[in-house]
C-alpha cells in the first residue's frame, strides 16, 4: 500500500486499534487458473496462544481467521503462501465547503491497515474449534453483551466440520491515516467539527482520530 509520510500511523498502537475495532478483515491470495486473486470477508482475531509484544509493523504477531469450507478460497490455500489482510477503519467524504477556501478539491479521509503475512492452516478438528470459541471470546469481550457460549459448544461441534481456521504469521504491516493532515490546522479542526457534528457514526469516528493527531 502506497503512504505519503503524512499520512503513516503516528505509532504501531494505532494499527492494532484499528484492526481491534474493525475486525472484518478483507482476506487476499493468489488466484487460480484465471489468475484472478482470491478475496473473502471474515473476522480475524488476535491468536490468544501467542504472547508477543507487537513491533510498530506488526512482524512476528500472529492472527487467527476463519472461513466455510465451501468457499473455493479454502481449497486455494496453500500453507506458506503469502496473504494480505486488508482492515477499513472510519472513513468520510469531505466537501471543499467545509474548507471555507478557493481553489479548493474535494477528497475523502479514510483509514486501513494492510497486514501481511504467511497462511498455516488449522488441520485438527479440536483445534479449529479452539478457533471458534477464541473468536468468539474476542468479540464478547470487545464489541458483545457478554455471551456465555457454554451452552452452545456441542453445537459448535457440529458446525466445526464445515469451517476452515487458518492461522497467519505476520511479516509486516502499513497504516494509512488520511486524516486532513495535508491542511492548515485551523482547516484541519473545521473538518472535524464537521464530523464530529454529523448523525453518522462513521463521521464521528472519524472525526475522533482527526483530535487525536499529534
Amino acid at each position: 500500500m502506497f503512504v505519503p509520510p503524512q499520512y503513516s500511523e503516528p505509532n504501531g498502537s494505532w494499527m492494532v486499534d484499528l484492526m481491534r475495532r474493525y475486525p472484518l478483515a478483507l482476506c487476499v491470495t493468489g488466484g487460480g487458473a484465471d489468475h484472478v486473486p482470491f478475496a473473502t470477508h471474515l473476522p480475524v482475531i488476535r491468536d490468544p496462544q501467542v504472547s508477543h509484544d507487537w513491533t510498530d509493523d506488526l512482524s512476528g504477531a500472529s492472527l487467527l481467521g476463519h472461513m466455510n469450507l465451501k468457499n473455493p478460497h479454502w481449497a486455494a490455500l496453500q500453507d506458506g503462501a503469502p496473504v494480505l489482510l486488508v482492515f477499513t477503519g472510519p472513513h468520510a467524504y469531505v466537501s471543499p465547503v467545509v474548507y471555507e477556501k478557493t481553489p479548493a478539491a474535494p477528497t475523502w479521509d479514510f483509514t486501513a491497515v494492510h497486514v501481511r503475512g504467511t497462511v498455516e492452516k488449522v488441520e485438527a478438528s479440536e483445534d479449529t474449534l479452539e478457533v471458534v470459541k477464541a473468536t468468539v471470546r474476542a468479540f464478547e469481550g470487545d464489541v458483545g453483551m457478554g455471551w456465555d457460549m457454554t451452552e452452545s459448544e456441542g453445537y459448535f461441534r457440529e458446525l466445526v466440520p464445515g469451517v476452515g481456521a487458518f492461522r497467519v504469521a505476520v511479516t509486516g504491516a502499513e497504516g494509512m491515516f488520511k486524516l486532513s493532515q495535508e491542511q492548515e490546522p485551523h482547516i484541519r479542526a473545521r473538518v472535524q467539527e464537521s464530523f464530529a457534528q454529523r448523525s453518522c457514526g462513521r463521521h464521528r469516528e472519524t472525526a475522533e482520530l482527526i483530535a487525536r493527531l499529534p
